[in-house]
């Protein structure tokens, strides 16, 4: 069943299904996507949990934020999504930007458990080549607009970047744009110690989006995690891999799944 709600002052659309009486799920898919991207993930809960999956704010149907978010609202918006659902200590599934906010809201909040698939959370890092083109094009935009005024400057700096950006930057809107640029910057390293769940990080060896050095990163941080790593698999392990990602699901969501019941 998919449903609106209005959260954080933006409409947030999203998908329930699984068992009513299921331990809650909240299912986060990456930057670009939508809740359509992870519903094969979604599927491997229905038979005993029950799943809420998101289109996170700028994303699907949902309504884009009005001025430039950082993770802190995003998340912000998620946990007053948990409260107004009313789910107690659900467990969250974050795939890459989604991630993100899976880190920072279990950091702070009591969660059953937490799965990060190819995850963001760790700030990329830099050598002297980007920061030449990350300056150059800081030089150029400011004699463009001085130039030919911000109206018509602004036009071609708008070009410039879309044309430069990669391609989840290319085809975001200007907004959206805005707010990748903020949250690609921020780093999580310094709360991944607070997380109290038992966190499961499923990664494709070959991801070269958020690489499989910084998913051992977050194992040595995260103080309960475990690694499982696919080899020929990319940033969408899940969709590269489906049959050994739903095993180490399974395997590790076996008492959720399956409850005993007396």
């Amino acid at each position: 069943m998919e449903k609106d709600i209005n959260v954080n002052g933006v409409k947030l659309h999203y998908e329930v299904s699984g068992k009513d009486d299921g331990t809650p799920v909240v299912l986060m898919h990456g930057w670009g996507c939508d809740h359509t991207t992870v519903k094969s993930i979604a599927a491997i809960f229905e038979p005993g949990m029950k799943v809420y999956n998101l289109d996170l704010p700028g994303h699907g149907k949902s309504q884009e934020p009005t001025e430039v978010w950082g993770i802190e609202q995003f998340t912000r918006t998620v946990e007053d999504f948990i409260k107004k659902e009313g789910l107690h200590t659900p467990v969250l599934i974050g795939h890459s930007f989604g991630g993100r906010i899976a880190i920072l809201l279990s950091s702070r909040n009591e969660i059953g458990k937490i799965v990060l698939v190819d995850a963001a959370g760790i700030k990329p890092k830099r050598g002297l080549r980007y920061y030449w083109k990350v300056y150059s094009f800081k030089t150029i935009k400011k004699l463009l607009l001085l130039v030919l005024g911000n109206k018509k400057g602004g036009e071609i700096v708008e070009k410039m970047r879309a044309k430069k950006g990669s391609a989840d930057y290319r085809n975001s809107s200007p907004m959206m744009r805005a707010v990748m640029s903020k949250c690609v910057n921020e780093d999580l390293k310094h709360v991944m110690p607070d997380i109290k769940a038992s966190a499961l990080l499923i990664w494709g060896e070959n991801d070269t989006a958020t690489p499989l050095s910084d998913a051992k990163t977050m194992e040595k941080l995260i103080p309960d995690a475990g690694l499982v790593s696919f080899p020929e698999c990319g940033h969408y392990s899940f969709l590269d891999n489906p049959f050994g990602f739903r095993a180490v699901m399974k395997e590790f969501f076996k008492k959720e799944l399956h409850p005993v019941t007396e």
